[in-house]
């Protein structure tokens, strides 16, 4: 697997790899509505346009600092890989970012930006609106990772003896849970024991959480404000604690587009999580695995993956272990 995100220098340790595919299907070819973003510690970013990887230098990019992002276009609702090439631009053009603050102010004003360029004079309906997940990770050198995320990609953490989910899905199950109608044994089965191609919430389309057959136009942020207490722990915009022992996964829905996908994601520590193996032979195995023995019943659809490990600690640092509670599902 070659692929322009290996011309990219992360350092201090990071280590990053990255591709998207239209499927893996054999016999069809869909338009790939995917994207990756990649900004390195040099400002050397790559991204998807036109299907295709394109790299490109960015101007007063500051040392050390590093974005990662993926993005999975709406088809259904038209417009779906034009949208998600659009935030991508748009996230080339976002300056490197040091707070949670300042990261959601600047990614919400380029949502409604983008919501407006792509209004069409004259159209009310707002369904026709096009949409993209989002979920990134901002790294300022010498601190944590800062997540913003938006729809139902996710980011997974995954070590030799578990995977777990680190974002929630913004999908109708999760709007039942804010409502008080969903516990935590149900929101898990209708999220991560099956698939469902709904969303409520997506970058530039908005939101229909407090309605579903009405779309605002803001993203609602899933705060601990919004959130049951089982999910409080994994607003859609925090600070992440990392291990250096786990490989981390953003990743796009069609990895997981089957009727029981726990059944192929409970194979990923075995895969995944060896943490003697870099990142490339890592996303390579991942890749590899889901096209020789892909989950039963599998939608074909986009894949997009990036797989990211994180420097080992120093002597002088504490472990940093993330306490995310999650249901217990078993």
């Amino acid at each position: 697997m070659t692929s322009l995100s290996d011309t990219l220098a992360f350092g201090a340790g990071l280590d990053v790899a990255a591709d998207s595919r239209a499927s893996v299907s054999r016999l069809q070819a869909p338009e790939n509505q995917d994207n990756f973003v990649l900004i390195d510690a040099a400002g050397r970013a790559v991204y998807m346009r036109d299907q295709r990887q394109h790299s490109v230098q960015l101007d007063g990019w500051p040392r050390g600092h590093v974005r990662l992002a993926v993005l999975d276009g709406m088809g259904g609702h038209g417009q779906g890989r034009e949208a998600a090439e659009a935030v991508a631009a748009g996230l080339l053009l976002i300056p490197a970012c040091d707070s949670i603050e300042e990261l959601s102010a600047r990614l919400d004003a380029l949502h409604s930006t983008l919501q407006m360029q792509f209004r069409q004079p004259g159209d009310n309906d707002d369904f026709r609106r096009p949409g993209t997940t989002l979920t990134l990770l901002e790294l300022a050198p010498d601190q944590a990772p800062l997540l913003y995320h938006v729809g139902d990609s996710r980011l997974y953490e995954i070590t030799a003896a578990e995977v777990r989910p680190l974002t929630i899905d913004h999908v109708p199950a999760t709007s039942f849970a804010l409502h008080g109608l969903l516990g935590a044994q149900e929101w898990w089965q209708q999220v991560h024991g099956e698939h469902r191609a709904q969303i409520s919430q997506a970058f530039i389309l908005g939101n229909a959480f407090a309605n579903p057959q009405v779309l605002d136009n803001d993203l609602l942020t899933l705060d601990a404000a919004h959130l049951p207490p089982f999910l409080r722990q994994m607003t859609d915009r925090r600070a992440l604690a990392v291990r250096h022992d786990a490989v981390y996964l953003l990743a796009t829905d069609g990895f997981w587009a089957c009727p029981r996908p726990q059944n192929w994601i409970a194979r990923w520590p075995a895969l995944l999580g060896r943490p003697e193996r870099r990142a490339a032979a890592t996303l390579a195995a991942l890749f590899g695995e889901f096209c020789d023995h892909p989950p039963a019943d599998l939608h074909v659809d986009n894949l997009t993956a990036i797989v990211i490990r994180f420097p080992s600690r120093r002597p002088d640092q504490n472990d940093n272990i993330d306490e995310t509670a999650l249901p217990n599902h078993r």
